[in-house]
């Protein structure tokens, strides 16, 4: 996958100044300034910090975590970032196994929950934490949100959740031509003000979706029908059998926490239908992506379902069951991969000049269940000490 440098530098430097990435390339060519504290890693690994799009933990408790105003079947105007809590406990394992960036989002008890904001795990305080706020529209095609109120079938929410994109659409290029001074000044409505950050393609949508039925729908209305930067998040089950046409749009897949499924032809909820037609009895999802040509697969563990900490795990089971690591995408798939989809790979995902300097130390491969974290580093302060076994703040 064309993305961000080299795959692997054997005996690097790596200069930080300021938190950010100075420079990176092999001994021979950087010379490391005067003044400078060494750490000489010897052979370990220096990999980027991980990024997980699918976290509910950064809060105080499970409880609080899971944001579910359900009111309304669509609820565009909660913000997941009022609930944030730094320094919870939960953040603080996940910066243990090298996450240093999550996308905090509402719940999928509603078709739109709210929108989520992109943080970094293990920072004292809010403002030092934020990445960027909107992080993402949440929206769950299907699954959960059966149970609002007393029932609601796909085709309400399919008609549901279509009026409200066009209305919060709407909404948003009354503002554009405000803007472009081509109409009056709209009155503001905080429920529609993510769909402006839509339009402008400076966030995305999250899309809770699950079998391929739902995954079809993600693609062709979202993406398809209103133009808009979506990803599928889980993508599980038989989801896998939109991979052509998730490719086709440009739609990637961050798949989790279910990381296998079995040959199956059974009614997952009624009337949605989940039909894996495959030679083996168990296979891996995100090689099924893979092979259906979708390039841009990564993974999340929607803690704390997984545990937030168990993020690497979910890239060493898509290996086992079949993920293909010739350009080290199980790698990619825990750190610029997701960067890329969520639109913040200009700061993380990948060791580049520039960059923030979110770094993971670890002896060997960090996908690999095996490995052990020896330090990780969010914008150039160590977070955790694996020798310490503890935050460093």
């Amino acid at each position: 996958v064309p993305l961000a440098g080299p795959q692997v530098i054997d005996d690097a430097v790596l200069l930080v100044r300021d938190g950010l990435i100075e420079a990176v390339g092999p001994r021979n060519r950087i010379e490391i300034p005067a003044g400078y504290e060494v750490l000489d890693a010897g052979d370990r690994w220096i990999s980027p910090g991980m990024v997980e799009l699918h976290c509910h933990v950064a809060g105080a408790n499970f409880f609080v975590n899971d944001l579910n105003d359900m009111v309304f079947l669509t609820n565009t105007g909660l913000r997941a970032y009022t609930g944030v809590v730094p320094g919870n406990d939960s953040l603080l394992r996940g910066a243990a196994a090298g996450v240093t960036t999550v996308l905090y989002i509402p719940g999928s008890g509603t078709n739109m929950g709210g929108t989520g904001v992109l943080l970094k795990t293990a920072l004292p305080t809010y403002e030092r934490m934020e990445i960027r706020n909107p992080g993402s529209l949440k929206l769950a095609q299907a699954g959960n949100p059966e149970g609002w109120t007393v029932g609601v079938g796909r085709m309400f929410m399919n008609w549901n959740t279509r009026n409200t994109f066009r209305r919060g659409l709407a909404y948003a290029q009354r503002w554009e031509d405000f803007t472009a001074g081509k109409g009056p000044r709209p009155e503001r409505d905080v429920q529609f003000d993510v769909f402006r950050d839509l339009l402008a393609k400076t966030t995305q949508v999250s899309t809770h979706t699950q079998i391929y039925q739902v995954v079809l729908t993600t693609i062709t209305m979202v993406r398809a029908e209103f133009g808009l930067d979506v990803y599928i998040d889980h993508g599980s089950f038989d989801g896998w059998r939109a991979g052509p046409l998730a490719a086709e749009r440009g739609v990637p897949a961050i798949l989790g926490p279910r990381a296998i499924t079995a040959h199956m032809v059974v009614e997952y909820r009624p009337n949605m239908f989940i039909e894996n037609d495959t030679d083996g009895a168990i296979f891996g999802i995100a090689a099924k992506y893979q092979e259906a040509g979708v390039e841009m697969v990564g993974f999340n563990t929607d803690s704390p379902v997984i545990p937030q900490e168990e993020l690497p795990l979910q890239a060493a089971m898509a290996v086992r069951y079949g993920l293909d690591t010739s350009t080290a995408q199980h790698v990619r798939g825990l750190t610029i991969v997701p960067a890329t989809t969520a639109g913040i790979a200009h700061r993380v995902g990948s060791i580049e000049v520039g960059k923030d300097a979110d770094l993971v130390l670890t002896d060997g491969d960090p996908a690999d269940p095996r490995t052990h974290v020896l330090a990780t580093y969010i914008e150039g302060e160590r977070v955790y000490d694996g020798e310490k076994r503890g935050r460093s703040w």
